[in-house]
């Protein structure tokens, strides 16, 4: 047989008198950064027409990690038990670990349980605002920017958005591999902690003591 024998898989060969390695294509030197994978992320956002949803995203002073795990949200890209069947891994129960009624997509899970529902319609009440949520990810993350009025803070609004959906996908996570249950007002105290932490290690001047903050947490979204 000859040594330079090429066995076809896909539109890719092997060459099996070669070494082989992976090769990140998004870098010149084939080596993978996570500038580069930043910049692969965030491609669509500045290429032909902007998707708004992914430019506020972005512009938000939060994490690496939590703008990566918005942006799969947003996305649909997260492992919800739907999306795992869909992919043909085997579940056993795609049921909602929250409710146990509906299955587990990303719109449910994060935005429409009967669980995590009156969650959303709490910390709106905070602005006396009272509006129908969208089931889609990336609608509810506009329509939760855009409800703001003139003197809301809006950056922290939308990194609440994004400390709510974490912490919710946290605490699923944590039912499913750990067997601990669902509480409301722990979910609730967890996210306004998360988000003070945020404030306090990325927002310049912000010096508000926790307990201050999270028993008056209303008037840090204002002005």
């Amino acid at each position: 047989m000859a040594s330079n024998f090429l066995t076809d898989i896909g539109t890719n060969t092997i060459q099996r008198n070669r070494k082989h390695e992976w090769v990140w294509k998004e870098y010149q030197s084939g080596k993978f950064t996570v500038q580069s994978a930043y910049k692969l992320l965030t491609r669509e956002a500045v290429e032909g027409e902007r998707d708004r949803a992914f430019e506020e995203l972005w512009n938000l002073k939060v994490l690496s990690k939590v703008a990566v795990f918005a942006w799969r949200l947003l996305r649909d890209r997260l492992p919800t038990k739907v999306n795992l069947y869909r992919r043909q891994v085997e579940v056993a129960d795609t049921s909602c670990p929250f409710c146990g009624n509906m299955e587990e997509d990303a719109g449910h899970l994060f935005f429409h349980c009967s669980k995590i529902l009156p969650l959303w319609w709490e910390t709106l009440s905070w602005l006396n605002i009272s509006v129908a949520l969208p089931i889609d990810p990336k609608q509810h993350f506009l329509q939760h920017g855009s409800i703001m009025v003139g003197g809301t803070r809006i950056n922290r609004w939308k990194c609440w958005w994004l400390a709510v959906t974490w912490t919710i996908w946290q605490k699923r996570n944590k039912i499913i591999f750990n067997n601990e249950s669902l509480d409301k007002n722990k979910l609730i105290d967890d996210t306004s902690f998360l988000l003070w932490t945020w404030l306090s290690n990325l927002e310049k001047g912000f010096a508000e003591h926790f307990n201050q903050w999270s028993t008056n947490i209303r008037q840090g979204f204002l002005y």
